[in-house]
């Protein structure tokens, strides 16, 4: 089973990615190993909406993106971990989600969605947000629930905590770190 991650955060040992590491061990103690992608220190231009992926489904920017592509294509499972700026995913996360409008044009336009694989595809959503009001997971949700279906990942889990705002207060969450760790076990367990 094929396991990727994008943290888009660029706090490093930040809320997000303490939250992103602990999925991670439940995955590793599970018998996985899972490729993490740190978004913050990747070379990703912005889509510039040319079109150049319209015919083919291939972006024609040639940059770090080329092997997110490449990562995506050989998932079974996706994880997104993105703090909550504004309520939305972070600037990190958004210009790689973007870049994947050559997914977005070989699954609707040209019909190819990404195929299933042997053991499904499956994502799962971690979010942190120090505001206290539950439309910026929403709103991030939303962004992050297109970009999964785009990708033909059918179905995910989001986890996503709010007023938690210190570095590295997400360990003093009551139920955050067994969360993301059950969330993480969930994910490489496969249906019978």
């Amino acid at each position: 089973m094929k396991i990727i991650a994008f943290l888009g955060s660029p706090r490093e040992n930040g809320n997000t990615e303490l939250l992103l590491k602990e999925a991670i061990r439940a995955i590793e103690d599970s018998g996985f190993k899972a490729h993490v992608f740190n978004l913050n220190s990747m070379s990703i231009s912005p889509c510039q909406s040319c079109g150049g992926c319209e015919d083919t489904g291939i972006c024609v920017f040639e940059d770090d993106m080329a092997q997110i592509h490449a990562a995506i294509r050989e998932a079974d499972r996706i994880i997104l971990a993105s703090p909550i700026y504004f309520f939305g995913v972070s600037a990190q996360a958004k210009i790689m989600i973007d870049r994947c409008q050559c997914f977005w044009c070989e699954k609707y336009l040209l019909k190819r969605p990404i195929p299933e694989g042997p053991y499904g595809r499956k994502g799962l959503l971690l979010l942190v947000g120090g505001q206290k009001r539950e439309i910026g997971i929403q709103c991030a949700e939303a962004t992050a629930k297109a970009f999964f279906r785009t990708i033909s990942i059918p179905e995910h889990e989001t986890l996503g905590y709010l007023s938690v705002d210190a570095k590295g207060a997400i360990v003093n969450h009551p139920t955050a770190m067994s969360d993301a760790y059950r969330a993480g076990k969930k994910l490489v367990t496969l249906n019978k």
